[in-house]
């Protein structure tokens, strides 16, 4: 057995690789870089993360979002692997320590967010560090053509004039021909290993829906196709009311959004992982990073964007491999919203101009001045605030970020933090004049003993259980602490954050690139247009469309979407299909149990007969809801 099977063995229990997997391992091991295009549940991870274990230094992985971080250092450290991760908000104490700690060798995977490559002080600590290769997760964000671009990609290739010699591994999942390259020429690839697997998901099954009536469509699809799911929608106040709408028909759901505390959100995301709950309704974010393969439907309630994005989401059904559904529910309301989106998500000049004021005003940072630090930022509260509408003004951030103005980190929870800023000597004192005081502080020193060292995460929860304290009293008494210069008490918080790193110019001088964003706006038209074809095709093969999106040569239909099974499908004649609508009819019944168990097809056709007759007044609908024959035969 080879060392690389043995480690795959040792610390994730598996006896082979997956696709692709071993190939690319291989190539990093003997210093070459390489480009890996893996679906959604292909293992991206293990193919940097097995590697920096069988090399000497540490891996550095540079990924963008905070909480897929968190999440990973929690497997890794569950499988007995060291790994450590930095992100935006940390103190530089913090930082330096676990730097430090990375020097002696004591992690083999250090994980950042790309805004920290921006930081010098990071850089050339970063010099002395022994590092065996860099990691880029999710590498598509790095072209501005792509669906997510982040300018603080561009960064990652001047640690190329910091670490030469050392390769990189560069992952993505969703990725077209000019995003692949424009991959390896801003990460200077040097004739990068290219590995890319099949966009093909063999047990998935694509379709799409076109239906005024979203709420009870989705009702039918998760009575119909039972087991694990997740229900995408577009805003945090729709996941609460469709998740009410299910948990009425007796579904079992819950909703899940960032606006949600932190307690609350693990509480659904463990009881949905757990099979406790059986669909989270749930924002985009949700299911990133998450390891569940037993995902069965996931249901577009909103029509995507683009492509990219709906691949990826609808990706997170069956990694198991089994027989898995990605279905988009859409309307005429979705299609404009589409069709529109290029002036929604492209502001006008005037507005980046406004947004960019407000902000300034928002953190009172003067004309001239260069902060380079770190703002906690709520959306909501700033919208409300100076009177702008929040979708914009999102979109309206983000581009100005793309300007290279200011880094956006992502809402996540950073727990309370303390570090004593006197010496032992003047805590021993403490307790001549506040001895309850003292007591509470040499408890933190027994469970933390770096408090002196640097600053230290802890957890309100455990110590407040530990001293048989009520957590708001422990509060209290880290405020008296923190007052009294004894410590530096930093509460716990969970919101996103502004990096304003840029002198502060007069709005109306600002220099914005119209160019890029009109460039930008076209390149985002160009994939709603593909998406809006996807959603509306009523014959090609679902999948071929999407594979060849992404630049595969493929010949043959799938067989398996909803257009493949139309292809095939015997549809009853019209004679027929009312025959067995007045069978169906012989007791009433719901709209759903008339149109449960078939095709999109038959199902339209179905409700066709019933708005007919209807119409005719053939069929009523009783006050229970349910259609029954107005005049039964006896």
């Amino acid at each position: 057995m080879s060392v690389l099977h043995q480690l795959l063995k040792k610390y994730w229990g598996y006896e082979n690789f997956r696709p692709f997997q071993q190939e690319i391992i291989e190539a990093i091991v003997s210093g070459n870089d390489v480009l890996g295009l893996l679906p959604t549940g292909g293992g991206k991870s293990l193919c940097y993360q097995l590697p920096a274990l069988a090399l000497d230094g540490c891996c550095l992985v540079i990924s963008p979002l905070i909480a897929l971080m968190q999440d990973q250092i929690q497997r890794l450290n569950a499988l007995q692997i060291s790994a450590v991760h930095i992100h935006s908000g940390m103190t530089t104490e913090a930082v330096s320590h676990i730097l430090d700690q990375v020097a002696e060798g004591a992690f083999k995977l250090l994980y950042v967010s790309p805004e920290r490559l921006q930081t010098r002080t990071f850089l050339s600590e970063l010099e002395g560090l022994k590092i065996s290769f860099i990691a880029v997760d999710e590498a598509h964000c790095i072209s501005q053509w792509g669906y997510d671009f982040r300018p603080d990609y561009l960064k990652i290739a001047s640690l190329r004039n910091i670490h030469p010699h050392i390769p990189i591994l560069a992952l993505t999942a969703t990725a077209t021909l000019e995003v692949q390259l424009d991959i390896q020429q801003h990460l200077c690839l040097n004739r990068a290993r290219v590995y890319k697997q099949s966009f093909k998901r063999e047990n998935i099954f694509y379709a799409t829906f076109y239906c005024e009536s979203k709420p009870s469509e989705v009702v039918r699809l998760l009575k119909k196709n039972i087991g694990c799911s997740i229900v995408y929608c577009r805003s945090r106040k729709q996941t609460e009311v469709i998740a009410k709408h299910l948990q009425d028909f007796e579904i079992s759901a819950a909703c899940y959004h960032a606006g949600m505390s932190k307690e609350r959100r693990e509480d659904i995301q463990s009881k949905w992982m757990n099979n406790i709950v059986d669909t989270v309704v749930a924002t985009i974010a949700f299911g990133m990073g998450i390891d569940k393969a037993d995902v069965r439907t996931v249901i577009h309630y909103d029509a995507p964007e683009s492509i990219e994005a709906y691949y990826q989401e609808a990706g997170r059904a069956g990694r198991d491999h089994k027989p898995s559904k990605a279905f988009v529910l859409y309307n005429s309301t979705d299609l404009k919203r589409l069709k529109d989106s290029g002036l929604e998500r492209f502001p006008s000049e005037d507005f980046l101009r406004l947004v960019y004021q407000s902000i300034c005003e928002h953190f009172q940072i003067p004309t001239g001045s260069n902060p380079n630090k770190y703002f906690d930022f709520d959306l909501t509260t700033f919208c409300t605030h100076f009177k702008l509408p929040a979708v914009a003004t999102h979109n309206a951030l983000r581009l100005l970020e793309q300007e290279e103005l200011w880094t956006i980190s992502d809402a996540v929870f950073h727990p309370a933090t303390i570090y004593f800023t006197v010496d032992r000597e003047v805590l021993f004192d403490l307790e001549k004049t506040h001895h309850h005081l003292h007591w509470v502080a040499i408890h933190l020193l027994r469970l933390y003993g770096s408090l002196f060292y640097y600053p230290t995460p802890i957890r309100l929860s455990v110590i407040a259980q530990h001293l048989k304290l009520k957590i708001s009293d422990l509060e209290r008494c880290l405020f008296q602490l923190h007052q009294m210069q004894i410590l530096e008490y930093i509460q716990p918080k969970d919101c996103a954050q502004i990096h304003f790193h840029h002198t502060r110019a007069d709005s109306q001088y600002l220099i914005i690139d119209l160019n890029r964003i009109n460039t930008l706006r076209k390149k985002h038209n160009e994939r709603v247009w593909a998406m809006v074809h996807l959603l509306e095709e009523s014959e090609n093969c679902r999948e071929k469309m999407v594979l060849q999106y992404f630049g595969e040569a493929v010949q043959a239909d799938c067989l398996h979407c909803d257009n493949c099974q139309k292809k095939h499908a015997i549809i009853p004649t019209v004679t027929e299909a009312e025959n067995q609508m007045r069978q169906l009819l012989a007791t009433p019944q719901t709209i759903f149990t008339l149109t449960e168990d078939v095709t999109s097809d038959v199902a339209e056709q179905r409700m066709q007969i019933i708005r007919t007759w209807l119409d005719k007044g053939i069929v009523i609908k009783n006050v229970k809801g349910f259609i029954e024959l107005a005049y039964r035969p006896t």
